[in-house]
């Protein structure tokens, strides 16, 4: 009998030879002598495929025993209405070899057609207990021991439960979940865990997490002794349309099954519904539906906006402060006054066109500095120096306590490296520490130029875009000479747009437009470039890939979104010289200058417009987009049908997350804590805009996760990752740039 390397190899050789003499019927023959047929492959039942029973909800097979652990569709060849025949059927022989792979590792497979689709396949994929329990022990899962019968601390704020209360979760509705003693599952110490019934004693986000670590590491094809692997690279490469684990029920209401736990319907209620948009996070529910990694996010997210609270309302009590008074001020009120300022002549602000101009023309763009420039914003600078350093503090503490309610303290060391990573390893080194031998992808000399390679490549994107901005300074530069030489030689500062629209504010407004939507443009490129060179540096773990391509993506957007704000704050006007011998950029454009009373506001209006667009740009993406393709794709797929359609079905029809969906998430949250610490002396508003922007941005991702997207692969998690040390460094920046403004 042929091993699956031989019938791999042969595949190759199908694939390598152009006269075709291996033929595809021979090939057929060899995968039915040593697995059967195709169909029996999928367990099916009758001759072709599974007939769907009819019942919506289900999470098993049709036998009502096996639970559905992953689901994996495709279309069928022979009904592709397509020319590309032999393409096709390389595509079908793939697919076979890597089922057969899968039932010879001990996945059971069952296969029905789609009931609006008859060109679509689910195949459907059960771990039976031996397999859990053999790769539960390789993966090193923990899993519970006993129950844990230690006392919980009570909670120093129980008299006040009564004032809490209406923010908790109904416990009734939500019951919380038994805490257990865990420990790395050993299949020689079976007896020692709680184990009372097979069924559940694996949840099913266990149980996915197992079943995709399979489908990762299976391989369908050898080629010049490189072994072609995992269910990523035949989705891509369009084998399989789409591998997802399915959600339990249907959001909008609970499952008629009384096996269903029913969490994604308790989920929407009690999490993503509008309603409960003041109640506090279910975190573990989330994290038991979703994995650690989830909801690690969703309760740093919820932590954040906690303390944006307080920081919101010192802001607004500055900001108020600055408004009541900007007619007080001194600097304001010597501007405007006719006096003083509508005597004082200044200097042309170009060499050719401009025209000397009474310092009154400024009078209202400084009275709105004053409601900045103001005594509240030196207090409000730093107490934000105090915020930050006490949110993070606070936010490690929070931490810590999850990672030992989540059992996620040891986590590090059980994780497996990623099957892109052990595909590579083809050299053989001796390890230092242990002085034996292992296998790496490269050398240290092939390392070293990687490294080198991918810091090039770094660093010639990040000049790129320091070369935007010197393009937008330019911009202004020359902008500026337009609004200025257009301006009447007697000013009438009582007309009501030359009042309020200044050259200053007519460039500062086109440029920080302009700015964002290069900055919009770029982002979408550097994430391309940015997956690219962690690509090529090949990571050795999930935590590892992660933290590479967030510290390049944080690098990227920071310069994109702050350098055009701290040219404005720190460089802006600095570098005038004086009347009768300014500063040239370029040897052609005068340096452009600040308003009389400074740049705060320019930086106000710059900070306005980046943080506002970007805001409203992400709600499009998040909230818009999805639902609108999955109404699209109801109207397409349901129009004229009033078939009841399966779980599996359902599910298909939803968005795909994407392996870095939350990294986006995280990423979008850290720029605007940049926004919000780094310049907040220039706008005090900002944390109130930012507390509001988050309220909506948890139920959102609440709504669009339980109801328009699939159901993510679990993931476990011991804390946030790269981003913690990427916001202690923005901590430090604050603390400076604060101080340097006030």
């Amino acid at each position: 009998m042929m091993t699956r390397d031989v019938l791999l190899e042969m595949e190759q050789e199908e694939d390598d030879d152009e006269d075709g003499d291996i033929e595809l019927e021979n090939l057929d023959q060899m995968i039915v002598s040593n697995f059967g047929t195709l169909e029996s492959q999928h367990d099916f039942r009758s001759p072709e495929f599974e007939e769907f029973n009819g019942k919506p909800d289900s999470l098993f097979f049709n036998d009502g025993q096996r639970r559905i652990d992953f689901v994996l569709v495709y279309e069928d060849e022979s009904r592709k209405e397509t020319n590309k025949k032999r393409s096709n059927e390389k595509q079908k022989r793939k697919r076979q070899a890597y089922e057969s792979n899968l039932i010879h590792d001990g996945l059971q497979l069952e296969a029905t057609r789609s009931i609006l689709d008859d060109k679509l396949v689910f195949v459907k994929v059960h771990a039976p207990w031996e397999v859990l329990c053999t790769y539960a022990e390789i993966m090193h899962i923990k899993l519970p021991l006993k129950p844990n019968d230690l006392k919980t601390r009570s909670s120093a704020f129980s008299n006040f439960n009564w004032f809490t209360k209406v923010l908790q979760v109904d416990e009734s509705i939500i019951k919380p979940e038994q805490e257990f003693f865990t420990a790395p599952f050993e299949k020689n110490r079976m007896s020692d865990f709680y184990i009372r019934d097979r069924e559940t004693f694996f949840n099913p986000a266990t149980r996915s997490r197992i079943v995709y670590f399979i489908l990762s590491r299976i391989k369908y094809q050898v080629r010049d002794n490189v072994k072609k692997f995992g269910i990523n690279k035949l989705v891509s490469s369009g084998i399989y349309k789409a591998a997802f684990p399915l959600h339990d029920c249907n959001f909008s209401h609970p499952s008629k099954d009384f096996s269903c736990p029913n969490e994604r319907y308790l989920l929407y209620r009690e999490w993503g519904h509008p309603r409960s948009i003041y109640k506090k996070q279910p975190l573990d529910l989330i994290r038991k539906y979703y994995g650690e990694k989830i909801g690690i996010y969703f309760a740093w997210l919820g932590y954040y906006t906690q303390m944006l609270l307080l920081a919101a309302v010192v802001g607004v009590a500055c900001f108020i402060y600055g408004y009541v008074n900007q007619n007080n001020c001194t600097w304001s009120k010597e501007v405007c006054h006719p006096d003083i300022g509508g005597k004082i002549i200044m200097c042309p602000q170009c060499d050719s066109h401009c025209q000397f101009w009474k310092l009154n023309i400024t009078c209202e763009s400084s009275k709105k500095l004053c409601i900045f420039d103001s005594f509240g914003t030196l207090v409000f600078a730093v107490f934000m120096g105090v915020w930050v350093t006490l949110f993070l503090e606070f936010w490690k503490r929070r931490q810590a306590e999850l990672e030992y309610e989540w059992d996620t303290v040891e986590l590090q060391q059980e994780e497996q490296p990623r099957p892109e990573y052990e595909a590579r390893c083809t050299h053989v080194v001796i390890n230092e520490i242990t002085q034996e031998e292992e296998r790496v992808p490269f050398t240290t000399w092939g390392k070293c130029i990687r490294v080198a390679l991918c810091a090039s490549a770094v660093l010639f994107w990040i000049l790129l875009i320091i070369a935007s901005v010197i393009g937008i300074i330019v911009y202004r530069l020359s902008v500026f000479i337009v609004f200025s030489a257009k301006l009447p030689e007697n000013l009438n500062v009582t007309d009501p747009i030359q009042k309020y629209l200044t050259p200053q504010t007519a460039t500062s407004i086109t440029a920080s437009l302009i700015s964002f939507i290069i900055i919009m443009i770029l982002n979408i490129i550097y994430e391309k470039v940015a997956i690219m060179i962690t690509n090529f540096e090949l990571p050795r773990t999930q935590t590892d890939y992660e933290n590479s391509l967030t510290m390049k993506m944080f690098l990227f957007q920071f310069v994109n979104y702050y350098s055009s704000c701290f040219y404005i704050a720190f460089f802006k006007g600095k570098f005038v010289g004086y009347p009768g011998d300014p500063v040239y950029w370029l040897g052609k454009y005068r340096n452009e200058e600040c308003d009389p009373g400074g740049c705060l506001f320019e930086l106000t209006t710059q900070l306005t417009i980046i943080m506002g667009g970007k805001a409203i740009w992400n709600n499009i993406q998040e909230v818009l987009l999805p639902w609108v393709k999955n109404l699209i794709g109801r109207c397409r797929t349901v129009s004229g049908s009033e078939k009841v359609t399966p779980r599996w079905e359902q599910d298909y029809h939803l968005q795909l997350m994407g392996s870095l969906g939350l990294f986006y998430e995280y990423l979008e949250m850290i720029i605007q804590f940049g926004f919000v610490t780094l310049f907040v002396a220039s706008f005090p508003l900002a944390p109130l805009l930012a507390l509001v922007n988050n309220i909506l941005e948890i139920r959102v991702d609440a709504w669009k996760m339980t109801t328009q997207y699939r159901r993510m692969v679990p993931e476990k998690a011991q804390d946030i990752g790269a981003w913690q040390p990427i916001m202690q460094g923005i901590a430090i920046l604050a603390v400076v740039t604060n101080v340097s403004k006030t």
